[in-house]
């Protein structure tokens, strides 16, 4: 995308691994490492040995090392949570699957959500990249069906592998889950400025509600949080939930903002103002922080409702599993 428009500039990609790609055996929500897929590319930004590096928006923690700011937040792929069965059930769907049947997700959010719908399945940890999972499901007899991100299998082009859509009643998605991000330094000016052409509004604005959310809820991979917006009309739509583990209890609600407001060109003191982390100097500011205050006030109501007691319950009994 950015050869696109720089085409005199000279972009090398350097591939790398982290500690989140490389520990296969247990559950994310178990290694208590808030940063497992970003440390070792933010720790090569540091050293100056790349300029930007990108990552699936919903593995950066919601308050980056100081230092660093997202650059850039691309246009959001599907962000819906997506099914893959096994080539046996293919063409079923959850609900038609036998009793018992066992269902493969890494993340607590599906499960809890997923055991509330569909109590006759069994859900049952899956990790590793998606080649490996994919794997796992089509050559042994483990898993009935495996649960993945949408935006994921697309963007390997095995759309074609996705036999149900969850839609938002069935499962709420993950914060900022679909979108990539791109993290550099934050006093880098020169490639803020050149990766800052990637931003989308829209995916913006979202993204920063439901980063707020989840901040202001102290929420992360080791307990269920989940949401779904949307923007229409200049008005932002957050839906925000909290889950138990097993999704017998959860609080769920739905606030609006309005984010229009237009963009202003003059330079100023507050171009370079991060929105949980998030560095946008072309989408209106006052948008933004419109977009902050909603997650934040959507995450305080749930707080106001028990939120804190269901997202307590669940981290002590993950950690004690």
């Amino acid at each position: 995308m950015l050869r696109e428009f720089y085409p005199d500039l000279c972009f090398e990609i350097v591939a790398m691994s982290t500690t989140g790609d490389k520990i296969l055996d247990t559950a994310l929500s178990k290694i208590g490492e808030k940063s497992l897929f970003t440390k070792e590319l933010e720790n090569a930004l540091e050293r100056n040995e790349v300029d930007l590096v990108v990552h699936s928006l919903k593995d950066l923690p919601t308050s980056l090392p100081p230092g660093f700011t997202i650059g850039a937040i691309c246009k959001r792929e599907n962000p819906l949570d997506a099914v893959v069965f096994h080539p046996k059930n293919c063409g079923k769907t959850l609900s038609l699957l036998p009793e018992k049947s066992v269902i493969g997700t890494s993340s607590l959010r599906r499960a809890a959500q997923l055991k509330k719908k569909f109590p006759q399945l069994e859900f049952r940890d899956i990790r590793g990249n998606l080649n490996t999972r994919l794997k796992k499901l089509d050559e042994k007899e483990d898993f009935s069906a495996i649960i993945l991100a949408a935006a994921g299998l697309k963007r390997m082009g095995w759309e074609n592998r996705i036999g149900q859509l969850l839609s938002p009643e069935d499962c709420l998605y993950a914060v900022g889950q679909g979108a990539l991000a791109v993290e550099v330094r934050a006093k880098d000016q020169e490639t803020l400025n050149m990766v800052s052409v990637l931003h989308d509004g829209e995916t913006v604005l979202c993204c920063i509600a439901e980063r707020a959310f989840m901040k202001h809820l102290e929420g992360g991979c080791s307990v269920p949080v989940a949401v779904n917006t949307m923007l229409k009309d200049g008005q932002l739509y957050l839906t925000g939930a909290v889950y138990s583990l097993d999704g017998s209890d959860s609080l769920k609600e739905t606030m609006q903002a309005s984010v229009n407001y237009p963009q202003r060109n003059e330079d100023g003191p507050n171009d370079d103002v991060q929105h949980v982390g998030i560095t946008a100097k072309n989408v209106s500011g006052q948008a933004q922080e419109a977009a902050e205050n909603l997650g934040i006030e959507l995450a305080s109501l749930l707080l106001s409702k028990g939120a804190k007691h269901i997202l307590r319950v669940a981290r002590q009994l993950n950690d004690a599993c």
